[in-house]
């Protein structure tokens, strides 16, 4: 937390593939796995929503 209110907060930085872990503590490296975890949800739930418009795709042009 900043002293004074006019001193910039520092940002989080965002977590970065293959970066040296050993300066973060165990409370950021907890945090990331939260951050990582949600990411891989969200990209779960993209791959299933492309592979049911892939489906419905496949299936309308077999119909044909």
């Amino acid at each position: 937390m900043a002293i004074f209110d006019d001193e910039p907060r520092k940002k989080a930085r965002p977590h970065e593939i293959g970066q040296d872990l050993s300066l973060l503590s165990v409370g950021e490296l907890s945090e990331r796995i939260g951050i990582l975890r949600d990411e891989i949800s969200r990209l779960e739930t993209e791959l299933k929503t492309k592979d049911n418009t892939k489906s419905a795709a496949e299936a309308l042009f077999r119909r044909g």
